[in-house]
């Protein structure tokens, strides 16, 4: 199962300065874990010590924010696109 992940421009350096990367996996923390695998150090800036995401990233599949869907246990299918957002303050 081929899902697209969009890598925010922070984030490139660990994944070769590729904006996007396939990866295979059936929800989002698999998905963490094969990024991980692929591209060592991502988890760590995208998860706190517990594996929890971290406040300030948000996860979008195929644009639905999964806070509001099931979080990390969010289903992924075949084909699906997967965006890493961090969070903007401003003042």
């Amino acid at each position: 199962m081929s899902i697209k992940v969009l890598i925010p421009t922070p984030l490139q350096k660990l994944t070769k300065n590729q904006a996007t990367v396939e990866c295979d996996a059936a929800n989002i923390s698999e998905l963490l874990e094969s990024l991980e695998q692929n591209c060592p150090g991502i988890k760590a800036r995208l998860c706190d010590d517990q594996g929890e995401l971290r406040r300030f990233v948000n996860f979008y599949v195929n644009n639905e924010d999964i806070r509001f869907l099931q979080g990390q246990t969010t289903s992924l299918q075949d084909g699906d696109e997967v965006s890493i957002i961090p969070a903007i303050a401003g003042g």
